[in-house]
This record gives C-alpha cells, sequence and structure tokens, in this order.
C-alpha cells in the first residue's frame, strides 16, 4: 500500500486523543450518504411519476391525433391511407362532445367519445381495461336495446350505478320548441365498466358507440382520427410524415405535443427537486472541508516532520486528497446502495399511498434510471474530490521549520 493511503487512513481511524477527528470524519461520511440516497430517492420519484403518469395517459389516448379542416367524410379509407405511413400499427375515429348524465341517485359532467368498439382496440387499452361488461356491448342486439356506454369506475361509483343499469346523457344539442331550443335527453344502458387508472379518464369519461357519439354531437361526420405507432418516441416524427406524405389538407400532433404543459411540469418539477436535494450533498461537502481542516491543524507537527524526512509537497497535498476522497466514495457507495434498495422496496410493495383524486394516481412510483443513478454517483465523488482541494493544499504549503518552532 502506498505510504500515502496508509497514512489516510490512519489519519480517518485516530484514536485516543485524536478520536474527535474521527467523529467528525464519520459525520461528514454520513452526511454524504443521506445526501446522495435522499438524491437518488428524488430522481426516482419524480421519473416514476412521469413515466406513470405517461404511460396511464398512453394507455387512454391515442400517440397522433389527425384532423382534417374540411372534416372526414369517410373515415376508413382516410385510416387505409394513414395506416401505410411507416411506423403506424392502430387507428381509430373519434367524435367528443360535453354532456351532463345523470342516474337515479346522482348526477355529473362527463366527456363522452364516440368510438368504433372493434377499431378501438387497436389504438388504446380500453378493452383491456373493462372491469366488468365488455366494449362489444356498445352496440345493441337488436333495434329494441338502448344503445351502450362504457363509464369509469369512479364515475360509476358517484351515480351509484352498475353494468346493465340505465343512464340518461343530457347535451347541448336539442330541438327547437316554442320555448327555444330544448336539450335533448337521451337513454343509455351501462354496457361496461372501465379502470384507466388515471383519475381524470376514470372520473369525467365516457365512450359509446360511433353512430350514437354523432347523435350526440349533432355531427353528420368524424371529428378526428387517432393513431397508435410502433415506438411511442418517434410519434413527433411520424406525425410530422403525414403531413410531408399527403400535405396541408391534414393536421397531425402527437402525444407530447397535447400533453407539453403537463410533462413540462414534471420536468421542472424533477430539476427543482434535484437542486433542492443536491444541496444536501454540497453540506456534507462543506464538513468534509471542515474535517480536513481540523486533521491538518491537528497533525501540523506530523506534516513538518514527513516533510524533514523527504516527503515531497505532492505527496502530503496526496494524503489529504486520498482521506477526503475516502469519506466520498464510502458515502456515496452507501447512500447509493440504500437509496437504490428504498426505491425497490417503496416501488415494489407501493408502500406509499396518495389520493388519486389529487395526484392521479394512488401511490407513489420509484423508477430509479440507470442514467440517473450514475450521474448522481459521479457528480457526488466530484464535489467531494474539490472539497479536498483547499484543505490539501494548505496542508502542502505547510513550512517544516515554522511548524517544528515551538516543538
Amino acid at each position: 500500500m502506498p505510504f500515502e493511503l496508509q497514512i489516510a487512513f490512519r489519519y480517518l481511524l485516530a484514536k485516543r486523543r485524536q478520536v474527535f477527528i474521527s467523529v467528525i470524519s464519520l459525520v461528514s461520511t454520513a452526511g454524504v450518504t443521506v445526501g446522495v440516497a435522499a438524491l437518488v430517492v428524488s430522481l426516482a420519484l419524480m421519473t416514476g411519476l412521469q413515466q406513470e403518469m405517461r404511460d396511464r395517459i398512453l394507455g387512454a389516448s391515442a400517440h397522433i391525433f389527425v384532423w382534417k379542416p374540411a372534416g372526414i367524410d369517410d373515415y376508413r379509407a382516410e385510416l387505409a391511407k394513414l395506416l401505410t405511413v411507416p411506423g403506424v400499427i392502430g387507428g381509430a375515429p373519434a367524435v367528443p362532445t360535453k354532456a351532463l348524465i345523470k342516474s337515479a341517485r346522482s348526477e355529473g359532467f362527463i366527456t363522452v367519445m364516440g368510438i368504433d368498439p372493434q377499431l378501438e382496440k387497436t389504438v388504446t387499452n380500453l378493452s383491456q381495461s373493462m372491469t366488468a361488461g365488455s366494449i362489444d356491448g356498445l352496440v345493441p342486439l337488436t333495434e329494441d336495446e338502448f344503445p351502450g356506454i362504457l363509464i369509469g369506475k369512479d364515475l360509476a361509483s358517484t351515480l351509484g350505478v352498475l353494468t346493465g343499469d340505465t343512464v340518461y346523457l343530457v347535451t347541448p344539442q336539442g330541438s327547437l320548441s316554442p320555448m327555444g331550443v330544448m336539450p335533448r335527453q337521451r337513454r343509455f344502458k351501462v354496457a361496461g365498466i372501465f379502470s384507466l387508472g388515471f383519475f381524470e379518464f376514470d372520473q369525467a369519461y365516457g365512450f359509446v358507440a360511433l353512430e350514437a357519439g354523432m347523435r350526440l354531437a349533432g355531427a353528420d361526420r368524424v371529428d378526428h382520427l387517432e393513431l397508435k405507432v410502433a415506438d411511442l418516441y418517434q410519434a413527433p416524427k411520424i406525425a410530422d410524415d403525414i403531413l410531408a406524405r399527403f400535405g396541408e389538407e391534414y393536421v397531425a400532433q402527437d402525444w407530447g405535443d397535447i400533453n407539453r404543459s403537463f410533462y413540462s411540469a414534471l420536468l421542472l418539477e424533477k430539476i427543482a427537486m434535484g437542486i433542492g436535494i443536491g444541496l444536501i450533498v454540497m453540506v456534507a461537502a462543506l464538513n468534509i472541508i471542515a474535517s480536513l481542516i481540523l486533521v491538518v491543524m491537528e497533525k501540523t507537527r506530523d506534516i513538518a516532520i514527513l516533510k524533514t524526512m523527504g516527503a515531497s509537497s505532492k505527496s502530503i497535498m496526496l494524503v489529504f486528497l486520498l482521506q477526503g476522497l475516502i469519506i466520498g466514495i464510502v458515502g456515496t457507495l452507501t447512500g447509493g446502495s440504500i437509496g437504490a434498495v428504498l426505491c425497490w422496496v417503496l416501488d415494489r410493495y407501493q408502500l406509499i399511498k396518495i389520493p388519486s383524486d389529487v395526484y392521479q394516481v394512488n401511490y407513489l412510483p420509484f423508477k430509479l434510471l440507470p442514467w440517473d443513478f450514475a450521474t448522481v454517483m459521479v457528480a457526488a465523488v466530484v464535489v467531494c474530490f474539490f472539497a479536498t482541494l483547499y484543505p490539501s493544499r494548505q496542508a502542502a504549503k505547510l513550512d517544516p521549520a515554522q511548524a517544528l518552532r515551538y516543538e
């Protein structure tokens, strides 16, 4: 073992008279440990929220939305054309409208989406998210049956309805009467209840068959087309490709554009939280500076003797650099390990529950990305390294004659 490293370990594990210095070194190591663990957990939390929100939103909606200013008359022909674009693997029509939904027990507002049940299966996870009933129940089997509607589990709970119950939809589009335009009330049978895991959809969205949706919206054509792509991160490029292929008669937006403000807010929160908790590591670095300065003051005589025995200023500086790096590396590795284990346990067992009506998800997800973990580990060691420079240089500059004058 090089003598510089041997002396660094000796100073870190000082005994008897220098026990206070050992305590300071232990506190510095603990500070780095806590800071790194907190930073790893916070980044994993924000990454988990981003991914969970993204997955739930994309599970309930499409990757790309396509409009035609002139309107979409034959949606099947348009879909056949759009499915020729490389990367597009599914498509479906949609007609949205707002309505008031009423049951025997309660009422509420709802966004109703008119969909093609068969084509919708190629775009969203609606059919896999059914907790009761089926998406195929939207289309009545006979003319005597009422059209079906799918509603979210939270809305079903609010209305107090189950599969097979009857609800009423009231839309602004109505019929002309002597009293003016009167809202029209239409009767629907609850064909199924879904749980997409996103409160906004489970509480305020409903799905009906395309023809019923057009009647509710008072429309004679499809509002827009929804597309699913093989790689969601290629959605912006594919949206641009659609415009390049088919010209200005089409308007295309990808999921990132639709939810830009939402994802920007999450990214800003992740950066702010990282900076805030990163200050803990900076405080730990200041502890390292303080502990090394105390060691230099305590070991002034030892440094002078080492220099008189032939140790160079570079070797003296290296002793204290190694001492600070040992504190930083041990604290970083310990903190990183604790943080990674905490993230796994908290995410695996969903230990932190939160109200879904406020935060959209019912528990805090933790997703630790390798890049985030590596960045935290490297940054912590670098910060600790720079914290050792000043006291190490001060030790290297020590004049042996001045140090031993009064010995």
